[in-house]
């Protein structure tokens, strides 16, 4: 005698988003904690004067960056001009020694920070 099991397509379907929600989670907190650190890596501002302006000047607050990148990288180089590279190689540096399994290919030769933050999203969405 066999049974037959039927999984039904939304129960997997609501499987896929868990795992897809755990994967923007993990995302959002790896570039908060090195967003946290870089910024904090720099003795001469204060990291809450800057989440201050992000969200009093860009309407950015401090949980919205993973999800505003672009924004983000944007009004970091309107506030510290060509600075903001710096700390946007801060932040790559420090989301690598969190996730070094995570490896950049540029499409340029050249690692833009958006275009970097945006393939970390794809690899931590199709990671197990």
């Amino acid at each position: 005698m066999t049974e037959t099991v039927n999984l039904n397509p939304p129960c997997m379907i609501q499987i896929s988003r868990k795992s897809q929600k755990k994967s923007e989670d993990k995302f959002d907190v790896v570039i908060l904690e090195a967003i946290e650190e870089s910024l904090g890596s720099f003795r001469a501002f204060d990291k809450q004067e800057v989440y201050f302006h992000l969200k009093n000047t860009y309407n950015i607050s401090k949980r919205e960056i993973p999800r505003k990148i672009e924004e983000f990288a944007f009004a970091m180089e309107k506030i510290f001009g060509i600075g903001s590279r710096l700390i946007e190689i801060r932040i790559i540096e420090a989301i690598h020694k969190k996730i070094p399994e995570f490896v950049f290919t540029s499409k340029t030769n050249a690692v833009i920070f958006e275009e970097y933050v945006t393939s970390l999203r794809a690899f931590l969405l199709h990671s197990p």
